[in-house]
C-alpha cells in the first residue's frame, strides 16, 4: 500500500492525505502574475505571490505545465517533457547576479493580456545578453554551478539544446520537415550539426541553467512559508518535442516517423465531436521493456521544481483514446489499454512513493476508477459538474470522499462567475437557494460562494483558480478547449490582488478548518 510521502518540507502531507487533513490553495500560473516584463517569471513577483498565499492561511500554490510551449502557447504542448520555459526567467533576478543591466530590460508592456509575439522576441534578446556577459565574465563559481548542470541533466539536455538549436536554423518548422538525415538522427549528421550550432546549443543550456536556478530558490522559498507546490503533467507529449524526436521507439510511429495514431476523446462536456488533440499516442511495450525508465524520469525532473503532480488525463494509464492519423474529428477511435497497475507498482518502487493527484475528468469507466483507488490517489472534483439535478453525482460535495482534491473549476472551465451568469434562470434560482448562502460582500459572489462549497467540503484539498476568488468572469478565461487561438494569455496585476480578498480567504479558511497552522509554518521556515 502507499506510504504517505513526506517532501523537503517535512511539515505538510501529501497523498494519499490522511482522513483529518484539511488544506487548501489557489490555482494560478507562472505566466500569469503580475509582472513588468510582459509575462509572469519566476523572480520577486512570484515570491511574493507565496508570501501573500502563506499571509492568507493557504498550503498550497498550483501551477500548469512548466514546459516549453510551442504550438499556440499551451502548457499541454511542451517542446520537451524535461525543459522549462524559459518566458518565466526572472529579468529581475538576472540583474541582481549582474547578467543583466537594468538598462537592457527596457521596454514596455501592457498590464494585461500577455502578448506573445512582443514578449517571446524580447526575452529571447535579454537571455542572449545574459549568456554573452556570463561568457565574458570571470565568475568561477557561476560557471561551475552551470557546467554540474549540464554534466547533471546531460541525458535530456544534449537531445533538447541541440532540438533548439535545429529548430532555429530551419524557421521553427516541424521537425519532421528537417532534412531526412537529421529527422533519423544520423551520428554523422548530429555530429555536424553540434559543431556547426555549438554556441546555440550552449545558449540553450545557459537558458535552462538560469531558470532552473531560480526555480530551486523560488522552491526553498516557499517551504520556509510552508507553502507547497503543485505541478502538472502532460500525460501525452507533443508531436513536435525533442521527446518524440529523440525516443521516436516510445511512440507507435510509421516508417516516416510520423504517428500512426494520434491522441484525443470522445464527445464529452467540452465538445460534440470530442477533442482531436493530435499528440502521439505511447509504444507501452517498448517502454515497459526498459522498466519505464523514460516515465520515471519524467516525473523526477517535475518533482525537483514541485512536490506533488497532477496527472493530467489520468485515464490514460488505463485507457487511451487511439484515432487514426488523418481522422477529421475524434469520434473515430479505440480505446486501448495503459500501462496500468504494474506501471505504478514500478514508479512507486523507484519514486518511494505515489506523490500524484489524479485528474480523473471526463468519461471514467470503472476500470479507472479501480486504478486509482488501488494505489489511493487522490481523485478530482470540480464543482462546476455538480448541478445537474442528480443526487448521486459525483461532483456534490455530500458524494465526495476524503482523499480528494475538489476544485471550482479549472483551467479549462469558464470561470465560475461567467459559468454562473450563462445558466438558466430557473438554474441560477436553484443552486443559489439550495448551496449558496445568502450573504453581503464576497461570498454573495459567484466565484466566492463556489469556494466557500469547495472550503466547507469533506475533500482534504479545495483549490479554486485565482480568478474565482477575484469574482471575474468572462475576461477571466484562461482556456476555451478546441479554439486555435486567444487563450493562455490571462494575467493579473497588482491592483487586483487587494487585501480585501486575501482577508476574505484567511476568513474562510479559517472557518472551514483549513488554515495552515502556525506552529508548522515556524518550525518550516
Amino acid at each position: 500500500m502507499p506510504h504517505l510521502i513526506e517532501p523537503h518540507n517535512r511539515h505538510l502531507p501529501a497523498p494519499p492525505f490522511p482522513p483529518e487533513y484539511r488544506g487548501s490553495g489557489l490555482l494560478v500560473h507562472v505566466t500569469s502574475l503580475p509582472s513588468a516584463y510582459g509575462i509572469g517569471d519566476l523572480g520577486p513577483e512570484a515570491s511574493a505571490w507565496i508570501d501573500r498565499l502563506h499571509d492568507a492561511g493557504q498550503r498550497w500554490w498550483q501551477a500548469l505545465p512548466l514546459g516549453p510551449t510551442g504550438y499556440g502557447d499551451s502548457p499541454y504542448q511542451p517542446l520537451s517533457s524535461f525543459a522549462g520555459n524559459t518566458l518565466m526567467v526572472s529579468p529581475e533576478s538576472l540583474i541582481a547576479e549582474g547578467l543583466l543591466d537594468s538598462g537592457d530590460c527596457l521596454a514596455r508592456f501592457a498590464p494585461g493580456a500577455i502578448d506573445y509575439a512582443s514578449v517571446i522576441p524580447h526575452k529571447q534578446r535579454l537571455l542572449e545578453t545574459a549568456w554573452s556577459r556570463f561568457q565574458r565574465a570571470r565568475n568561477g563559481g557561476l560557471r561551475s554551478e552551470y557546467e554540474e548542470f549540464c554534466s547533471v541533466q546531460a541525458s535530456w539536455l544534449e537531445d533538447y539544446a541541440l532540438f533548439r538549436a535545429l529548430k532555429s536554423r530551419f524557421g521553427g518548422t516541424y521537425y519532421l520537415e528537417w532534412p531526412a538525415e537529421l529527422v533519423e538522427r544520423r551520428q554523422s549528421a548530429l555530429a555536424d550539426a553540434r559543431r556547426e550550432l555549438g554556441d546555440e546549443i550552449d545558449r540553450v543550456r545557459f537558458a535552462q541553467f538560469l531558470l532552473s536556478r531560480q526555480g530551486e530558490k523560488l522552491k526553498k522559498h516557499a517551504h520556509s512559508k510552508g507553502v507547497m507546490l503543485i505541478g502538472d503533467l502532460p500525460f501525452f507529449v507533443s508531436p513536435d518535442s525533442s521527446d518524440v524526436w529523440a525516443n521516436p521507439e516510445f511512440f507507435l510511429l510509421d516508417e516516416g516517423r510520423r504517428p500512426r495514431f494520434v491522441a484525443g476523446v470522445p464527445p464529452d462536456y467540452f465538445s460534440a465531436q470530442g477533442q482531436l488533440w493530435g499528440n502521439p499516442v505511447y509504444n507501452w511495450d517498448a517502454l515497459r521493456a526498459t522498466g519505464y525508465r523514460w516515465c520515471t524520469d519524467r516525473f523526477r525532473a517535475l518533482l525537483s521544481h514541485v512536490d506533488l503532480i497532477r496527472l493530467d488525463h489520468f485515464r490514460g494509464f488505463a485507457a487511451a483514446w487511439h484515432v487514426p492519423f488523418g481522422s477529421p474529428t475524434a469520434q473515430t477511435g479505440s480505446w486501448q489499454p495503459g500501462p496500468g497497475a504494474v506501471f505504478f507498482r514500478k514508479v512507486e518502487a523507484e519514486l518511494g512513493g505515489l506523490p500524484f493527484i489524479a485528474e480523473d475528468l471526463g468519461l471514467i469507466t470503472p476500470d479507472v476508477v479501480s486504478l486509482r483507488d488501488e494505489f489511493r490517489i487522490p481523485g478530482t472534483r470540480v464543482l462546476q459538474f455538480a448541478f445537474d439535478g442528480a443526487r448521486d453525482n459525483p461532483y456534490l460535495p455530500q458524494n465526495f470522499v476524503n482523499n480528494t482534491v475538489v476544485y471550482t473549476g479549472t483551467h479549462d472551465n469558464p470561470t465560475s462567475r461567467q459559468w454562473f451568469e450563462e445558466l438558466s434562470t430557473v438554474e441560477r434560482e436553484t443552486v443559489s437557494s439550495t448551496y449558496f448562502h445568502e450573504s453581503s460582500g464576497p461570498s454573495s459572489e459567484p466565484g466566492p460562494a463556489l469556494m466557500g462549497l469547495a472550503w466547507s467540503s469533506r475533500a482534504a484539498l479545495a483549490i479554486a483558480p485565482l480568478q474565482d476568488l477575484l469574482n471575474l468572469g468572462r475576461e477571466g478565461r484562461m482556456n476555451v478547449p478546441g479554439r486555435a487561438g486567444g487563450n493562455w494569455c490571462w494575467r493579473c496585476t497588482d491592483q487586483m490582488l487587494t487585501d480585501e480578498r486575501f482577508a476574505w480567504l484567511r476568513d474562510l479558511t479559517g472557518r472551514s478548518r483549513r488554515l495552515a497552522d502556525t506552529a508548522i509554518v515556524e518550525a518550516a521556515a
